[in-house]
């Protein structure tokens, strides 16, 4: 008997506790050595973000992995085939940057429009009910908040056959993008003081993206939606990054 003879809800189970294991091996000690504000690991809605790990973890895999399918298939038939077959042939760098600037342009909308629209903004609401932000804050979130941001990213990749371009296959390069784009999350969501100094004009930080969590003042309420590259917030005219 291996794991892969299981149920597929149990091989993703032991899949949720190696990655949750792996996350914390990584952030629980350079948020020991590195944090902006000190706080305990077990830290008060510890728990309950836990919850939310494994509940969305199970859930979004499995029980909407057909809508996905669904809305992928439709999505694929939006723009000539011709495009498609262009765009495969595309070199692979130029493939690589392509996708993750498509994807992001798709999620930085989504996130948006979370904000904007009431009804959207009652499920993400509960990712921004948090206490504390670090690096399991990230996937706090309720599923149909989780679900519609990450279709708003793959309805783009699809229309544009990024993400399967003109195959049967699922495209490794966009998997690997979306897979960056995933666990880079849990970077930009941790307690951790990095800067990257200019740099991070071009990719997302903890600081970047905690502005975001911050809601009391005006100036900076609704900023920083970009989950990876801050310059899609300059484009669209909701960045703020102060120096300090």
């Amino acid at each position: 008997l291996t794991v892969y003879d299981l149920p597929i809800y149990v091989q993703q189970f032991i899949r949720l506790w190696i990655w949750l294991v792996a996350l914390g091996a990584v952030f629980i000690p350079l948020e020991r050595l590195f944090a902006v504000r000190r706080q305990p690991i077990l830290r008060k809605q510890f728990f309950t973000d836990l919850g939310y790990y494994f509940l969305n973890g199970m859930l979004v895999t499995l029980v909407l992995a057909v809508p996905f399918a669904a809305i992928a298939t439709w999505a694929r038939h939006l723009v000539p085939s011709s495009v498609q077959i262009w765009i495969a042939q595309l070199p692979f760098g130029v493939r690589v940057v392509l996708t993750m600037v498509v994807g992001e342009f798709g999620l930085y909308w989504g996130h948006r429009w979370t904000h904007e629209i009431p009804w959207l903004w009652r499920f993400h609401a509960v990712h921004h009910s948090a206490e504390y932000v670090d690096w399991i804050v990230n996937i706090r979130s309720h599923p149909v908040d989780m679900t519609f941001q990450r279709i708003c990213g793959l309805i783009p990749l699809q229309i544009l056959g990024l993400a399967n371009p003109f195959g049967r296959s699922f495209d490794w390069i966009a998997l690997t993008v979306i897979f960056a784009g995933t666990y880079w999350g849990y970077f930009i969501h941790s307690n951790l003081k990095w800067r990257f100094g200019p740099l991070e004009y071009l990719i997302a930080t903890p600081a970047f993206h905690h502005w975001h969590h911050t809601n009391d003042r005006p100036d900076y309420v609704d900023k920083n939606f970009a989950p990876m590259l801050p310059w899609m917030d300059w484009l669209f005219g909701t960045l703020y990054l102060p120096a300090s």
